[in-house]
């Protein structure tokens, strides 16, 4: 096989083409802690903040910053409700969220970011421990029960619309339907059966909504799918299905979705989606979309 030419790696590697990850920039730990603390006061449950503030990073390209978000996470000075998330816990929920960032980001992300994290984020001992048995591997006997579930979760976020979008999008291309609910929400979005029998962490419902609020918030430039998404968050709350499978409303309090419900209300999707935009500023703006003056366009105010 040929080699590149010095001159070709030069134009690969150009700083203007930004070859290389985003930096952590040197406050990010105080941002993340910050928005924990408020979390805390709004009542926002670990896993919640953990999943959009994971999802954040990771759409941001920043695996240096992925470690911080992870010892911030598991400080005992960081003050989670209870109960607060064990280290083997915290590395498998920021694992489960860069997987499906996929389907928002594309697959080069993640894999930088988990590629880092497996090797530069977390302890040898809580490597060990981490889960080693995929749950999604394709399966003729599996096949039925993926789609319906993927169906399943698109009808609960586009309720209303979701036939009438299935075929919009199959007039942009016949394919694209397909590939978004058998590639994306059956095997990905949604959680297999027994998905956390080996270990493996499981991103709800709800919790799937914020990774994709979150994802298309830092990516700047889709705001149309920002708005589905949000209204997404809602119609989880509408339906039931924010709840845990097996949960009922008087067990709301459980941490995965703790404080969910007022997320989705216009005050608390306005403090999800300024601390996300805290996050971006801090790692020095979007690296996808920008504004016509090539800076990415913030808001940072604070509730």
């Amino acid at each position: 096989m040929s080699k590149l030419s010095a001159s070709l790696k030069s134009l690969i590697h150009a700083p203007f083409a930004r070859p290389g990850p985003t930096p952590a920039g040197p406050h990010i730990a105080d941002v993340y802690r910050s928005i924990a603390a408020d979390a805390v006061q709004h009542g926002v449950g670990s896993q919640p903040w953990l999943t959009f503030l994971a999802a954040t990073t990771i759409t941001l390209n920043a695996p240096e910053a992925l470690t911080v978000l992870y010892q911030v996470a598991t400080d005992k000075s960081t003050p989670p409700p209870p109960p607060p998330l064990a280290p083997v816990a915290t590395a498998e929920l920021i694992r489960e969220v860069g997987l499906k960032c996929i389907g928002f980001n594309g697959i080069p992300r993640t894999i930088n970011a988990l590629g880092s994290f497996r090797a530069n984020s977390i302890p040898s001992a809580v490597a060990a421990q981490l889960a080693t048995k995929p749950t999604r591997v394709p399966a003729a006997d599996t096949l039925a029960e993926t789609t319906a579930r993927g169906l399943g979760l698109w009808r609960s976020i586009y309720a209303g619309v979701d036939v009438k979008l299935l075929d919009k999008l199959a007039e942009s291309h016949p394919d694209l339907p397909v590939h978004i609910l058998h590639s994306h929400y059956g095997p990905l979005f949604s959680d297999p059966p027994n998905h956390a029998a080996g270990g493996l962490a499981t991103v709800g419902r709800a919790l799937t909504s914020l990774v994709a609020i979150a994802c298309l918030r830092a990516q700047t430039g889709v705001g149309p799918q920002l708005v589905s998404h949000v209204l997404g968050l809602r119609k989880a709350v509408a339906d039931g299905t924010w709840l845990p499978a097996g949960a009922d409303a008087t067990e709301a309090d459980n941490n995965s979705v703790l404080g969910v419900k007022w997320l989705a209300t216009d005050v608390g999707t306005e403090w999800l989606l300024q601390s996300i935009d805290r996050v971006v500023a801090a790692l020095g703006g979007a690296n996808f979309a920008t504004t016509s003056a090539g800076e990415p366009a913030r808001s940072t105010a604070k509730l």
